[in-house]
């Protein structure tokens, strides 16, 4: 009897005992986290919010914990292997108003709202559902850097993508990579792009500051900042771009090499001119034009001796 009543305390015991010792968390300088209860007893609701930076706190016995990163995050766009982020290698591919499609790269800056009640709105919205990360697994936002990276292509990417295409969209490719105004089919001289970019990039953070809180149900990102890095060409319109270029250069060279044979004949010309009014003039070119060391010259005497000096 006594055996049986030792091995249902232990029974009872451990479980409890490891509720306890699970019960108790801290989060590192990065990070938040959203506290759900999930005891035998308990709902799923949130049950507390524990900031940055804590030491050990009570959560629970079994209940879940949801970590976010707390500090500033960025979201990189590109076609640099080394600089992308975890949803890999790609840029945003949009139509400029002339109808060249161009390929951009940015980087979006950013932070998770930390607010307590807006945190544990944002858990409720997207903490409680999976995202397909790129290797097809089904992730929570708070699995890690795969999982919130699955979440930010799936939620907000398409908002970038969305701000980008309307403020492209409405500019010409010349006005923000110079070398358009190269193709035959644009009549649009060029001109500093520097301006252009710094204009995409206010529209940009304008339109996200106010698309995002309305596309995600509130205001969950903040210090939002997008900087352009790049436009690019696609290859082919790029390679029209090479060939006008060379182009040019070819035509460059040519004018170049007219140009400085027009300038020797000018050259010649007015040296024959000079000859002609000074005959003795030409022989003294003649006597500064011959080899050094030569001491007898004696022009139109095929018998003439030609002695080197020692």
């Amino acid at each position: 009897m006594r055996i049986a009543l030792a091995v249902i305390a232990a029974l009872i015991a451990v479980p409890l005992l490891i509720g306890g010792i699970g019960g108790l968390r801290s989060t590192s300088g990065g990070e938040a986290a959203v506290v759900r209860d999930g005891g035998l007893f308990d709902d799923n609701k949130v049950r507390q919010v524990i900031d940055p930076g804590s030491g050990l706190t009570w959560t629970g016995m079994w209940s879940s914990v949801h970590l976010y990163p707390a500090q500033q995050r960025f979201y990189t766009i590109t076609a640099d292997a080394k600089r992308a982020t975890t949803l890999g290698v790609d840029v945003v591919t949009v139509p400029s108003s002339d109808g060249v499609s161009l390929g951009i790269e940015g980087t979006l800056y950013f932070q998770l709202n930390t607010d307590h009640e807006t945190l544990k709105t944002f858990d409720d919205k997207y903490g409680t559902r999976t995202y397909r990360a790129q290797d097809d697994r089904a992730l929570y936002a708070w699995d890690g850097d795969d999982g919130w990276s699955a979440f930010f292509g799936q939620a907000v990417r398409p908002v970038i993508d969305n701000a980008l295409r309307g403020q492209i969209g409405a500019m010409r490719c010349a006005e923000l990579v110079p070398s358009c105004s190269l193709l035959k089919d644009t009549d649009l001289k060029a001109i500093d792009s520097n301006a252009s970019i710094i204009k995409v990039q206010n529209a940009v953070n304008a339109s996200l500051a106010r698309d995002l809180p309305t596309t995600l149900g509130g205001p969950f990102l903040t210090g939002l900042r997008f900087t352009l890095a790049r436009v690019a060409l696609p290859q082919e319109v790029q390679q029209a771009v090479n060939d006008s270029l060379a182009a040019a250069a070819a035509v460059s060279e040519a004018q170049a090499k007219v140009e400085q044979a027009e300038a020797e004949a000018d050259a010649n010309r007015a040296r024959q001119d000079g000859y002609d009014k000074c005959p003795a003039c030409a022989e003294i070119d003649k006597l500064k034009s011959l080899p050094q060391g030569i001491t007898v010259y004696a022009p139109g005497n095929p018998q003439a001796v030609v002695v080197p000096s020692r």
